[in-house]
């Protein structure tokens, strides 16, 4: 029990990076009601453009000095790729089939993946990632390392900004609307084609800066790392409420914490010994939006339902 705040801080960093992709997810499913499975690889993707960023400037720089580009080159990286995305692999099938899109999204994924690790220099292997100096922040009742501290500053910087944005601009308003009605609101002045960028823009955008994140706490970054956390986002989105974009930064934590416990505690269990640690940590995470599905199918904070034809 000494070890709780440890596990607690380690849970929601964890969430945190999950509810920041997740993001994505909801967004674009709750306009164009689509489940953009290759949103994981551009999350990797996003990870590539910022170690791109690290790899161009001179030797001995400063990390502290360099986040800020790496941050923006990763985030124009993920953003070109989730627009183009959009703009050629979901556009033309809209008002198609809805098995066509999903079906695409689960191409682009694999297409986007290997692209990657044909062409990106030594992406076969995984490729180190620049790490923050120094030693954990030292609260007293907990320890925080320097890498969660990045993830708690932009997990809750990207929230308020998103939320600020949704609610005071016209163009959040116009996002609101065309989740709730695309056709009315396309009837009323609003350039649904726009918004609907703009959606696959911002999940994008927020996408890349979990990967950072993700990058600086695990020291590397690969080809490979956009699939399970898809998966884990995904999941986030769908406990907090599919289509809710609230509900994916709670759906994220608390699959965050979910998972830093079971993998914590669950083996100390009498009888349970053989499903502790991490390896387990997968299965633990599905299990939990398992139980929650059973208890309120619609996700903690509920899904956004639209009534369209």
């Amino acid at each position: 029990m000494n070890d709780l705040p440890d596990q607690l801080a380690n849970g929601l960093a964890l969430g945190a990076l999950y509810g920041l992709i997740a993001i994505g997810y909801t967004m674009v499913y709750g306009i164009v009601q689509l489940i953009n499975f290759a949103h994981g690889e551009i999350f990797m993707i996003g990870g590539f453009g910022a170690l791109t960023a690290w790899l161009w400037l001179p030797a001995g720089t400063s990390l502290t000095l360099a986040l800020p580009l790496m941050i923006l080159l990763g985030v124009v990286c993920a953003v070109l790729v989730g627009v183009g995305a959009e703009r050629f692999a979901y556009r033309p099938l809209r008002g198609g089939p809805r098995l066509s899109p999903l079906i695409t999204a689960i191409g682009l994924s694999l297409a986007l993946q290997q692209a990657i690790w044909a062409f990106y220099p030594d992406a076969k292997k995984a490729r180190p990632f620049p790490q923050f100096e120094g030693g954990d922040f030292d609260l007293g009742f907990v320890s925080i390392a320097r890498e969660d501290l990045f993830i708690y500053v932009a997990a809750l910087v990207c929230m308020l900004t998103l939320g600020l944005f949704v609610s005071k601009t016209r163009t959040g308003r116009a996002m609101q609307a065309t989740s709730q009605d695309p056709d009315t609101a396309k009837l009323m002045g609003v350039n649904t084609d726009r918004i609907i960028v703009m959606a696959f823009a911002i999940g994008a955008a927020f996408a890349a800066v979990a990967a950072i994140a993700q990058g600086f706490k695990t020291g590397e970054v690969q080809f490979r790392m956009g699939f399970i956390a898809g998966l884990k986002a995904f999941t986030a989105a769908v406990l907090g409420g599919i289509g809710n974009i609230y509900g994916a930064m709670v759906g994220g934590l608390v699959l965050g914490v979910g998972e830093a416990m079971a993998i914590a505690y669950i083996g100390n269990v009498p009888g349970m010994e053989q499903f502790g640690g991490g390896s387990w940590k997968d299965v633990w995470a599905f299990a939990l939006l398992i139980l929650v599905l059973l208890i309120r199918p619609q996700g903690i904070l509920g899904e956004r339902v639209t009534d369209r034809a």
